[in-house]
């Protein structure tokens, strides 16, 4: 129904009208807008409509026309014109020829425009709003009919896929999702019947969605419907891991009128926000005749009704302005029929209110009819309000589990009826059978729930679910710590080489973090740090390492972690091999040959600073770690200085080419012969050095004629032209001495001794077989440190011939192969201090020795060490305690223990003034504390104590000053608690439990006494120590009740100490409960307090009636602090009975007191005879009907004294404490209402203590009421600590 009173702006002139036509006719619609307005829009069923075949869209200035040709029943719907922020909806509906219509024809249909006004509305921004459409006028349409909207929807949507290009799907349309929009589907607009469900539902894709998105549901513009669920409105929502789509579903169940409206459905993604609009229509139940009473009482202008005659159309105009007329009530009560008033199930509103909370109840008087809503909540106070405890479980679910990893959990319920159907819940969702990852078992009452091979998923909340009753627990899945298996090794590197760091862990998957000097390694852009995982091990590379990057890597997982070293150092080439000096003849060969210590380096070849090209004669060859330069067939110009260079690196090696040049001379025939010795620049001092395992040939020229004959011999030891590895072989005119890989045994003297018929003549030459050194002996580690020690070796016993240069050491763990290079320069000594070890880590240590001609074998490995340092000195050495013969001392664990730990402390002492240290126990100690007996009385001694661990001992933590060993007298001392000076008050049967410290030496004697007399022992224990005592009494009673003291005394010194228990019970019942009077529906009740007070304070009665019909007990009152008291609102014809509880701080009595004789209410009489009085004397003095009652307050909370006071005339009052008038004091405010006179006291502290008295005077006397004001601390509430 159209909204007559909203009046709004609008952007049109005129407005197209709704229409009614028939099949294959045009429809044409206009609207006219204001000047300016430049944009227009049309629209069908929300969708925006562009020109095509079927429609045509014109604009003429302020025309615009939309022409519809051939219409058909597809064209069936609500369309709209836009406006700048106007909106206009009007209807087309097509019709069939020949088919009746449900109404009657108008003659007119064709025409648009004579119809009643349609609905206007601002649409800000073109605002995509859809609303249902308004009654046709022109035509009367069933209600049933918006039913079937759904019914045609689908229609519609046929009709907008046929036409093609015809629509545009714009801001408006939902047939498309924006690309910036979160909602993969929108919930749509509906209706539906009063009692039916219905269901909303929207769809999020969540593949862009790093968490689930947040969505909330409102209805109209703020009202939330998250605080709204209940039986009738439900919020679901769901996940598809395979399609990653979220599924949120709104549900009203059994719809009623009143949640027809507006709702909004919002999502929130971080930064991201979307929202959606729909509708909910709510119809009521069709009846046998639909009677519309509304437009019976809307006014109705005799001008309007006239037109509508004349043009034939019924109906009823909504316009605003149409204001007079006349109500047609005659046509209302003609079509008045008998309605049919279906009758629901009988509601219980009391059971209602119960449940409701108080802010619902006026909203339930409304719902319900309820008028009397403030006496419905006077009885409903006085009604106990007893909450349903759950029958269906009989043992629920602990409120946590806690399981392994991979383990088997077991969750178990026990149920009252063993055949009720459970359900088990995960996280809100049901758990469904599959596999055998959930195994439900039912066992008697029992039902459990098994999860095999628990995994981080499993960790959530479980519900067990019963009919309406829920057990819900959690269960924290624990992660298995992560262990080692294979530790990271050292490792040392050059410069520009890949480091690979490999570690092995006990799990698949685990996650190791990576660190390096204690900063966490993360993958990084340049790719310097690159991690890698295979199934159990996790590898940590280093591209191009640069001396940067050295340090100490660890890997760390959440059951340990691995410690490794890294060394990088710059490339340095060793030259295992130098080139010779050579010395050959003419068209021999000559080769030069080194060998460096890396086999990638590569090198030039120099001729007196001139490069060597490779030619013919010339070869240069580069095989593995050999360089060699070949020259063949040599001649005088090859003689020079030869030089090879390494590349990158500034150092060459160089040797020297002699070209020997033979001159042929006349000789007379007989010449003796000679050996020329002096041709061999090389050896002037005939003594040859030749590296073992190289090739020794020694061209030595000779002379003489005729040829000589030439005889090498070692040792006298001929030696021939063929044999083995050292030879010689013979030549006219020069002789040549080869051995093939010189070895240790080669080394000697040498004679070459030539002769013929002239003479002979000898040459001794000396030859040296120079080689590596032998490997030093195995090292010893001399000491250990933190994170160092100092090893030790003998040089070896054979220095190869050649002096040793230094040496090189290598360590490694000991489980591992990998050794590692501690110094890339020569260290010339042969003590070294390894550094940059890890403390608790086994090590082993070896050396290797190098002279000239190359590095040794390596030595043994030393025996395994682990690098820890002695602890830090104990800290906080005291003296506990002295005696005439012993001292106590305690102290404390060092600050740096260590990865060896503690094996035990030492401690001493000595006299003072000398040095001679004598230990205090045999052995070590693992306790911080020690009682040294037997020492001499009288003696200044000091005392020192050292921590040891497996590295040696620590410092001595020693004290300041000398202890004379001399027992100390203290003066006794009770350290009462604050709590025990105020009253102790405990209930009958619980435990008294007291525990009082106390100072004095020596021991003091103890006592504790009752009211001055000695205890009783039988049903109170008293445990005394050196620094304490205990009062306990296992069950308190009543009799336990009253003053304790305790008294300490040290030979003529003594202290005591006062504490005062009240052991309270519940009161006894009141006494003559009595009926005083009864007028009306009230009823006067008056009792005497109790007999037996339960040792406290009465803090009140509680008075209950009871119907003698019934005997049912209802509470009347609670916590009446007066002995008397009024029922009201009494039943006429009902009699009653009353009893009454007492109550004190331990709670009601058990027994009540009744009243002996029942109350009958009696109906009040038609007639009312006024008795006579006499004329009374209302004079009286002074007097108290309720006295001042003592009273017991907490300290800090406001205390009220008060009392009632009559007299006449109206009595003076003045208030006292201890006699002191308290008019002038500030603190204290006094109080008359009504004859009750009452002080109050702010924050009262135990300095308010005391007697307090109220005296009341006036002309006829005076009275006076005192009471005792006691202030106790907070204490005494709190539960006494024992042992």
């Amino acid at each position: 129904m159209p909204e007559v009173g909203r009046k709004t702006g609008s952007s049109f002139t005129k407005k197209p009208r709704s229409a009614v036509l028939n099949t294959g006719s045009n429809a044409t619609f206009t609207a006219e807008t204001e000047k300016g307005v430049v944009k227009v829009r049309w629209q069908w069923d929300g969708v925006d409509m562009v020109p095509s075949e079927r429609w045509s869209i014109t604009s003429d200035g302020t025309r615009h026309t939309l022409t519809i040709h051939s219409v058909s029943t597809l064209d069936n719907g609500v369309y709209a014109v836009i406006a700048g922020s106007s909106k206009v909806k009007f209807e087309l509906k097509v019709k069939e020829p020949g088919k009746a219509e449900d109404g009657p024809a108008t003659p007119n249909e064709a025409e648009p425009g004579v119809t009643p006004k349609p609905e206007t509305e601002n649409v800000p921004g073109a605002s995509n709003q859809e609303t249902a459409p308004g009654a046709l006028s022109g035509e009367k349409i069933p209600e049933a009919q918006s039913t079937e909207k759904s019914l045609e929807m689908s229609g519609r949507e046929k009709a907008r896929s046929h036409s093609g290009a015809g629509l545009k799907i714009g801001s408006e349309g939902a047939a498309s999702q924006d690309a910036t929009s979160l909602f993969l589907e929108k919930p749509q607009s509906g209706t539906v019947m009063v009692g039916s469900d219905i269901t909303f539902t929207s769809r999020i894709q969540g593949t862009n969605i790093l968490r689930k998105p947040s969505v909330r549901w409102f209805k109209g513009k703020w009202m939330d419907l998250a605080g709204k669920t209940g039986a009738h409105l439900q919020l679901r929502e769901t996940y598809d891991r395979n399609t990653k789509v979220y599924t949120f579903e709104m549900h009203i169940i059994q719809a009623k009128t009143n949640d027809a409206g507006g709702y909004r459905c919002e999502v929130n993604d971080k930064d991201k926000f979307d929202c959606c609009n729909f509708e909910l229509g709510v119809h009521e139940v069709p009846v046998q005749e639909e009677v519309d009473i509304f437009s019976q009482f809307r006014r109705t202008s005799l001008a309007a009704v006239a037109a509508r005659k004349r043009m034939g159309i019924s109906g009823s105009s909504t316009d605003a302005g149409d204001e007079a007329g006349e109500l047609d009530f005659s046509a209302l009560l003609k079509k008045r029929g008998d309605v049919k008033v279906e009758e629901g199930p009988k509601i219980d509103v009391w059971e209602i209110l119960q449940n409701a909370p108080p802010s619902q109840y006026e909203k339930i008087a409304f719902q319900y009819g309820i008028t009397d809503l403030r006496g419905m909540l006077k009885r409903l106070k006085r009604m106990k309000k007893e909450e349903k405890k759950g029958t269906a479980f009989l043992k629920k679910l602990e409120s946590a589990y806690q399981v392994d990893k991979g383990q088997r959990m077991k969750l178990v319920v026990e149920v009252t009826n063993p055949v009720a159907e459970v359900k088990w819940m995960k996280n809100g969702q049901e758990i469904q059978v599959s596999g055998s990852k959930f195994i439900f078992e039912n066992i008697g009452n029992k039902h459990i729930l098994t999860i095999n091979h628990c995994s981080l998923a499993d960790d959530a909340a479980y519900q067990c679910v019963l009919g309406e009753e829920k057990s819900i627990t959690e269960v924290f899945v624990r992660e298995p710590p992560v262990l080692i298996i294979q530790p990271l090794e050292d490792q040392a590197v050059m410069v520009g080489e890949r480091v690979e760091f490999e570690l092995e862990v006990s799990e698949e998957g685990a996650l190791v973090k990576w660190e390096r000097n204690g900063e966490e390694l993360k993958r990084e852009e340049t790719f310097k740090y690159r991690f890698k995982k295979d199934g159990k091990k996790h590898t940590l590379f280093i591209n191009e390492a640069t001396k940067e990057d050295a340090g100490h890597y660890t890997a760390k997982t959440n059951g340990g972690q691995s410690v490794a070293e890294l060394l990088v150092q710059e490339k340095q080439l060793e030259v295992y091999q130098s080139i010779a000096d050579l010395t050959v003849k003419a068209q021999e060969q000559a080769a030069f040959k080194c060998e460096v210590s890396d086999e990638k380096v590569k090198g030039k070849w120099f001729k007196n600073g001139v490069e060597v090209v490779p030619s013919d004669r010339v070869q240069i060859t580069h095989i593995g770690r050999i360089h060699k330069l070949v020259i063949d067939n040599v001649r005088p110009q090859d003689e020079g200085d030869y030089t090879f260079v390494p590349d990158g690196f500034a150092f060459n090696l160089s040797a020297k080419l002699n070209f020997l040049e033979v001159k042929i001379d006349y000789v007379p025939r007989q010449d003796p012969p000679k050996i020329h010795l002096d041709c061999l620049g090389s050896i002037p001092d005939a003594t040859i050095i030749v590296v073992a395992g190289n090739k020794l040939r020694l061209d030595v020229p000779i002379s003489g004629d005729p040829v000589p004959t030439v005889i090498w011999s070692k040792a006298d030891k001929v030696i021939t032209e063929m044999d083995g590895r050292v030879h010689v072989e013979k030549h006219p005119d020069h002789c040549v001495f080869i051995i093939e890989g010189a070895e240790r045994s080669d080394q000697g003297v040498y004679t070459v001794l030539v002769k013929n018929p002239a003479g002979e003549d000898r040459a001794d030459i000396t030859v040296r077989v120079v080689d590596i050194p032998d490997p030093p002996e195995s090292p010893r580690i001399l000491t250990v440190g933190e994170d160092s020690c100092t090893i030790q070796w003998d040089p070896p016993a054979f220095d190869g011939g050649q002096p040793v240069l230094g040496y090189v050491l290598e360590r490694k763990k000991k489980k591992s192969y990998r050794w590692m290079r501690l110094n890339f320069d020569l260290w010339k000594e042969t003590t070294y201090e390894a550094k940059r070890m890890i403390e608790g880590v086994v090590y082993e240590m070896r050396v290797y020795a190098v002279n000239s001609i190359g590095m040794s074998r390596h030595s043994s490995a030393s025996k395994p060490f682990v690098p820890i340092a002695p602890t830090s000195e104990p800290t906080n050495l005291t003296v506990e305690d002295v005696s005439d013969t012993t001292i106590s001392l305690k102290w404390r664990t060092p600050e740096k223990v260590g990865a060896a730990g503690l094996d035990g402390y030492l401690v001493e002492y000595c006299k003072e003034g000398s040095d001679e240290w004598l230990p205090a126990q045999e052995g070590l100690i693992d306790c911080n504390s020690l009682l040294i007996c037997d020492l001499p009385t009288g003696e200044k001694l000091r005392f020192r104590v050292r921590a040891f661990n497996m590295a040696g001992m620590s410092g001595a933590a020693s004290l300041p000053q000398p202890v004379t060993i001399r027992e100390l007298v203290q003066r006794p001392r009770i350290c009462l608690p604050r709590s025990l000076r105020q009253k102790v008050v405990k209930v009958v049967g619980e435990t008294v439990n007291i525990m009082i410290p106390f100072q004095g030496k020596p021991r003091p004697i103890i006592t504790w006494l009752k009211d001055e007399q000695p205890l009783d022992s039988k049903n109170i224990t008293i445990r005394n120590s050196d620094t304490d005592t205990i009062f306990f009494i296992r069950k308190a009673e009543r009799q336990h009740s009253g003053s304790y003291q305790l008294q300490i005394q040290i030979e003529n010194t003594k202290d005591t100490a006062s504490i005062y228990i009240q052991v309270i019970d519940k009161p006894g019942p009141p006494v003559q409960v009595k009926v005083d009077e009864v007028w009306g529906l009230n009823v006067a009740l008056s009792w005497q307090p109790p007999k037996d007070d339960g040792n406290c304070e009465i803090t009140g009665y509680t008075i209950q009636k009871a119907d003698k019909k019934t005997m049912e007990w209802f509470t009347v009152y609670e916590h009446c602090r007066r002995a008397q008291c009024s029922v009201s609102e009494l039943v006429v014809g009902n009699e009653y009975f009353f009893r009454v509880f007492t109550e004190n701080i331990c709670g009601l009595s058990e027994e009540a007191s009744q009243s002996k004789d029942s109350v009958y209410i009696q109906k009040p009489g038609i007639q009312y005879k006024p008795p006579s009085y006499k004329q009374h004397d209302f004079t009286e003095p002074p007097r108290f009907t309720r006295p001042l009652m003592n009273r017991s307050v907490i300290c800090g909370y406001n205390a009220t004294l008060s009392c009632a006071l009559r007299g006449s005339p109206k009595p003076k009052v003045m208030w006292y404490k201890n006699q002191a008038d308290l008019s002038g004091d500030p603190r204290y405010r006094m109080f008359s209402n009504q004859g009750v006179l009452s002080l109050e006291i702010r924050k009262p502290s135990p300095v308010d203590a005391g007697i307090y008295s109220c005296q009341a005077t006036n002309p006829l006397g005076e009275a006076k009421s005192e009471c005792r004001l006691e202030v106790r601390g907070l204490g005494w509430l709190r539960p006494q600590g024992g042992l």
